[in-house]
């Protein structure tokens, strides 16, 4: 596609600690944010977070449990909404699937979509991880296409056992 965004720079130690934390969070998804300074094409800060889907809070998908759902706590979301105002913004948001794919399913699309159609809700890239009980599959990077109207994959990274 004509317009393909670029995908951020992801550092080997920056997949390697998502990896550990969506190992850690098995079977229930985890999530986070990368951060890296303004205006450039790397990421160099993982900022994990808790995900409170095992209190029902999830905006479209409440009745999920957090094994097919996630939503950063009240806190995170705060820390992430100031998180732009800073010299280290949020630049990608992670989150891990436990079935094993990296994809960004019709709930992760549509909340990651401006609820008026302009785009992405941030300004940030989605990264996928696909874990099972065994190992970290593999991890996939989406953005917004103008073109497609969606998100489109832009990168992808081998698992480990």
């Amino acid at each position: 596609m004509a317009d393909t965004p670029a995908p951020l720079h992801v550092p080997p130690a920056i997949l390697q600690t998502i990896y550990a934390h969506a190992r850690e969070a098995f079977p229930a998804e985890c999530c986070g944010w990368l951060a890296g300074p303004r205006g450039g094409d790397a990421v160099t800060t993982t900022r994990p977070c808790r995900n409170a889907q095992s209190q029902g809070i999830h905006p479209t998908a409440a009745m999920r449990g957090e094994e097919t759902a996630y939503v950063f706590s009240k806190e995170d979301v705060l820390a992430f909404n100031q998180g732009f105002d800073s010299d280290e913004p949020p630049l990608i948001i992670y989150h891990s699937h436990p079935n094993g794919r990296s994809y960004l399913s019709n709930v992760d699309i549509e909340n990651a979509t401006d609820p008026w159609g302009d785009g992405k809700m941030f300004p940030v890239q989605q990264l996928v991880v696909g874990i099972d009980a065994e190992r970290v599959v593999e991890a996939k990077l989406f953005d917004w296409s103008e073109e497609a109207r969606t998100f489109i994959e832009i990168a992808s990274f081998a698992g480990e056992s």
